[in-house]
């Protein structure tokens, strides 16, 4: 397709209320990987928690704010996505307020003689119940305001201004950590949260598409639940999954923060660091796809973990700050490599009929990896990387989960194509 019709159609192939949903993603990214790269650093060296502690909050809010979808898809149908994205964008906004606050000397004294520690918890999972209505909204925004013809484009715009957000977000926390104060970023974060409340209410329009878009219950989501838990074959996929996405939040976003400020520069640009994965998919994405393009699902998937896995072994042979974001490039290649084959995948194991219930647990991989990985995260720090004689310890472990994760995928995909050979 040339240019000038790749042009056209990014104009005329979409509703303007899919560019508005769309921007306001971006904008809600930002804010949350803002606040995301810099919250084991919060907790542990300004609120001065124990570093299982950090893992702990980091779980619930991670684990929430990726599972509650599930059923916040069923009330944003029911009342309409402007709705959802007031709702979301207000308590977002009004939660990481909250959170920041209990770092800003002057609401101190609110705090005084409370157990911060489930103050906090109370104030993430605050957060994360709106956080939950954004992802549903977003897509199924997209999915009635883009043309059949253009709905494949739809959904790559929507991951490029997620990855662009992804971007911006760490580097603006990274200037106001250093220039004004890293509690800070939570109000930069709950004041593009609060931008967007606005936005919401003065551009989005509700458009309707009965055909694409039927709602369910949360009655009948709850019987949907019990149909994908008792298909053995889809839920040890996405359990092998879970392991990848493990590495991934409980690696970057409990443990490399705390490695990096720990074992190699105490006032490093960690931020800048978990940016450039972010950057590594803007740049890299179509080029990955076309040289992968030939490769079956399953053998895309598998070497997607391989891939992944290296970023580990690159990270433990190493203290060089930026031989490490090598290894987190490296990280999204191998995510580049899987990702797009994931969801194609998971359309092959659905039952005739069931396609869409099968793609709303897609993210459910990433809720187990956050209520699993902050915890785990904090415990493996502990023992190796802050008591442990040699740091590099926690990576080998890292690697050693990726190795597990290939291994069980190499031997699903053996046993599944056994299967399908036979049937």
């Amino acid at each position: 397709m040339a240019f000038s019709d790749r042009v056209r159609e990014l104009r005329e192939g979409f509703h303007r209320t899919f560019w508005v949903a769309n921007g306001m993603e971006l904008f809600e990214r930002l804010a949350y990987y803002g606040q995301g790269t810099i919250l084991s650093i919060f907790l542990r060296d300004h609120l001065k928690f124990s570093e299982q502690e950090v893992g702990n909050i980091s779980s619930v809010f991670g684990g929430l704010i990726y599972f509650l979808p599930i059923f916040a898809g069923t009330l944003a149908d029911k009342f309409g996505f402007r709705k959802a994205f007031s709702f979301a964008f207000f308590v977002l906004a009004i939660g990481y307020f909250l959170i920041g606050s209990t770092g800003i000397a002057a609401f101190s004294g609110l705090y005084d003689g409370l157990p911060l520690f489930w103050v906090l918890i109370v104030f993430v999972i605050f957060t994360a119940m709106g956080g939950a209505f954004i992802k549903p909204s977003v897509l199924g925004t997209v999915a009635v305001t883009s043309r059949p013809e253009t709905k494949s484009l739809g959904y790559a715009v929507y991951y490029w201004l997620v990855n662009i957000g992804a971007l911006l977000g760490p580097v603006i926390a990274n200037a106001v950590r250093k220039n004004v104060g890293i509690e800070f970023v939570y109000l930069v974060s709950a004041i593009s949260c609060a931008a967007m409340f606005m936005v919401n209410l003065a551009f989005y329009r509700e458009v309707k598409d009965e055909a694409a878009h039927v709602v369910e219950s949360l009655r009948t989501k709850l019987k949907n639940m019990v149909v994908v838990l008792a298909n053995v074959r889809f839920m040890l996929f996405l359990l092998i999954f879970s392991l990848y996405w493990i590495m991934f939040w409980s690696g970057f976003y409990v443990v490399l923060p705390f490695y990096i400020t720990d074992h190699i520069d105490r006032n490093a640009d960690f931020e800048l660091v978990l940016s450039v994965g972010a950057l590594g998919i803007i740049l890299l994405q179509l080029p990955v796809n076309r040289l992968t393009k030939g490769l079956t699902t399953k053998q895309a998937i598998l070497l997607g973990f391989v891939v992944s896995s290296l970023c580990f072994l690159v990270a433990a042979l190493t203290h060089s700050l930026w031989i490490i974001a090598l290894g987190i490039v490296i990280w999204s290649v191998g995510e580049m490599i899987q990702a797009p084959r994931y969801y194609e995948y998971i359309s092959t194991l659905a039952p005739p009929g069931q396609q869409a219930l099968f793609q709303g647990y897609a993210f459910l991989p990433i809720a187990i990896a956050w209520l699993v990985g902050g915890w785990f995260g904090g415990q493996i720090y502990t023992a190796y990387g802050k008591n442990g004689g040699d740091p590099a310890i926690v990576w080998w472990i890292f690697l050693g989960i990726g190795i597990l994760a290939s291994f069980l995928m190499l031997l699903y995909n053996l046993f599944g194509t056994k299967r399908e050979a036979a049937a």
